[in-house]
């Protein structure tokens, strides 16, 4: 038996609401293999993925930041050894990052009854 899609579609035909279930709003039944179903859910896969990419970008970015504070801890690496413009974006980011960390204390003593 072929999967069946109940759709919903919007004042200029396109597909607004796909779903594997009757609900009250459908106004059509579609085929899984249909071309719309097909772009419909291409669609959110590739939302899907392009989400997980952003957000391994900003872990990969912290991961980056922490790995360059270890390198220069240890003194195999400077700061200088660096581009002026990727220096000051490092030098801004750990400035907004230690603001936060202020920030984060205030939090946590208000939590635990102390002052804001």
């Amino acid at each position: 038996m072929e999967a069946l899609f109940y759709v919903q579609r919007g004042q200029q035909g396109q597909l607004e609401r796909v779903e594997p279930v009757p609900y009250a709003e459908h106004t059509e039944v579609l085929p899984a293999d249909h071309t719309e179903i097909q772009e419909w859910f291409a669609d959110g896969v590739v939302e899907n993925s392009l989400k997980q990419l952003k957000q391994s970008d900003l872990d990969m970015i912290r991961v980056l930041e922490d790995l360059i504070e270890v390198l220069t801890a240890k003194g195999v690496f400077s700061i200088t050894d660096l581009p002026a413009g990727a220096q000051a974006k490092l030098l801004n980011r750990s400035s907004a990052r230690k603001a936060l960390g202020s920030l984060n204390n205030l939090i946590e003593e208000e939590g635990e009854g102390g002052l804001i």
